[in-house]
C-alpha cells in the first residue's frame, strides 16, 4: 500500500476546507485492500458544529462497516483525543499521520494501546497547518480544546 498517495487524498480535502474559510486537516478512510470507503475534513467552521473533524467526517462518509480492525485511518494530523477515541473505539487497526510536528494528539497513547501508527512527517502537512495556526490562533486553539482561560 502507497502511504503517500492515500495521504494526497487527505491533503485534497485539507485544501478543500481551507478554500471553504475551515481549517485545514483532512482524512479518509481506507480498507485494507486501500479502496477508499471514505474522505472528509474539518467543517468545525463552516457548520457551526465542533464534532465535525476530519477523522469524523471520513468515518461518517464511509457508511457501516461490519468490522474496522482491517481498516486505515488516513489524516493530515495526528489525531486529538476525540478522534483517537474515535479510532480505539471501532477499532481501526491502523492510522496514518500526514504530521505531528504541529500537534501530537493521542498518537502514543493509540500505539500503546495496539493501533498501527505510521507517521510520514509530510513537510507539505506540516507548512500547511503552521500557516493556518499562525493566521488563526484562536480558531485553532478552540479547534483543541484550548481557551484563553487555561
Amino acid at each position: 500500500m502507497n502511504y503517500n498517495s492515500l495521504l494526497d487524498i487527505a491533503m485534497e480535502e485539507a485544501r478543500l476546507g481551507l478554500s471553504e474559510g475551515g481549517i485545514p486537516i483532512g482524512a479518509a478512510l481506507f480498507d485494507s485492500n486501500g479502496t477508499l470507503l471514505g474522505r472528509g475534513h474539518n467543517r468545525r467552521v463552516q457548520e457551526d458544529d465542533p464534532s465535525i473533524h476530519g477523522e469524523t467526517d471520513a468515518f461518517r462518509k464511509a457508511g457501516r462497516q461490519r468490522d474496522y480492525r482491517d481498516t486505515v485511518m488516513v489524516t493530515t494530523l495526528a489525531p486529538c483525543w476525540y478522534c483517537s477515541g474515535l479510532v480505539r473505539q471501532f477499532g481501526i487497526g491502523t492510522v496514518i499521520v500526514g504530521e505531528s510536528v504541529n500537534f501530537q494528539g493521542g498518537i502514543e497513547w493509540l500505539r500503546e494501546n495496539g493501533v498501527k501508527v505510521i507517521d510520514l512527517n509530510s513537510s507539505v502537512c506540516v507548512e500547511m497547518l503552521a500557516k493556518y495556526i499562525h493566521e488563526h490562533p484562536e480558531v485553532w486553539n478552540e479547534d483543541i480544546g484550548v481557551s484563553d482561560q487555561n
